[in-house]
């Protein structure tokens, strides 16, 4: 049984000093050390120390006892940009557990999104010392979490204590699966459009003629996504500009769920890049989180205030 080793990993944090002098803009780093402990190629434990442990079938041998983001991260996502916000989860004393999927695992999801999704949830069974779990999902990183919800809700009993630790999601530039068509060409070829034109003409072909390997799995998906079993306090950043993590889906779901009771903030600028929020709207963006991690503190304490006076009565 293949075991996981420790590698460090350092990024340069988030700008906190800016200074114009003569046309010439400085700019002073933070640098802040982060641990990485790759669990296998789609999971990773991001954490401010180094972790002394060894990973054995998706279970910590020595497991800790705190809280955890579990951050569901945009197709061809950069480490360095993935490490800004484990940076911030990092500072409020939370472990970060990065999924990531590549493009072909989006496109075939019986062999590729449905197998992560049931890797983060044996994860999750498995070191259930990690508590409170906090979602915090980028653009396709919804759909690969309605995936995991889609096996939460056919084994209900299984997970609902991974359910039950669950107080928070985030989500930003939540993408609808359904829109694949738009959103996986130009997060392949950012800059090529001649190959995104190509790219979706197959993703096209592709949903039609894999309809029960593939779009039936999708359709499927988004429907849990809007029904969500996951009834914590929910967080939500968009921009009425970004067409891959479209306002219309986003406002379907926010209906949705406020419908069935899940308290839902609301955060959507006119215009804003798709899962570029923090870096065009950073103080905004990096107060809103702070504050619904104060919430979600809170509501825990009450929780368990609740729960020692049930006791003594």
């Amino acid at each position: 049984m293949a075991l996981s080793s420790m590698r460090s990993l350092s990024t340069k944090g988030i700008d906190v000093f800016k200074h114009q002098n003569h046309n010439k803009q400085i700019i002073l780093f933070s640098l802040r050390n982060l641990s990485v402990l790759p669990i296998n190629k789609n999971l990773s434990i991001i954490s401010e120390e180094k972790k002394n442990t060894r990973v054995s079938n998706l279970t910590l041998e020595r497991p800790d006892d705190k809280p955890l983001v579990v951050l569901l991260s945009w197709l061809m996502a950069k480490k360095k940009n993935i490490f800004k916000y484990a940076d911030i989860y990092a500072k409020e004393g939370y472990d970060v557990l990065n999924v990531s999927v590549s493009p072909w695992q989006l496109l075939w999801p019986t062999k590729g999104t449905q197998v992560v999704a049931a890797e983060i949830l044996s994860f999750l069974e498995r070191n259930a010392s990690y508590s409170p779990i906090v979602l915090h999902g980028f653009s396709v990183g919804a759909y690969l979490w309605s995936e995991a919800l889609v096996q939460m809700a056919a084994q209900k009993e299984r997970y609902q204590p991974v359910l039950d630790r669950i107080q928070g999601q985030v989500w930003d530039s939540a993408t609808d699966i359904t829109e694949i068509t738009i959103g996986l060409p130009i997060a392949v070829f950012p800059r090529n459009r001649v190959l995104q034109t190509a790219l979706k003409k197959y993703i096209i072909y592709h949903m039609n003629a894999f309809d029960k390997i593939s779009t039936c799995h999708y359709v499927r998906a988004s429907q849990m996504f809007h029904t969500n079993l996951v009834k914590a306090p929910a967080l939500f950043f968009l921009s009425k500009s970004d067409q891959i993590g479209a306002f219309s889906a986003n406002s379907r779901a926010k209906e949705s769920w406020e419908g069935s009771g899940i308290k839902v903030r609301w955060n959507c600028w006119e215009k804003s890049p798709h899962v570029g929020h923090l870096r065009a709207h950073k103080e905004e963006y990096t107060n809103e989180l702070s504050n619904f991690l104060k919430e979600i503190k809170e509501n825990l304490k009450q929780e368990q205030k609740q729960e020692k006076i049930q006791l003594v009565n």
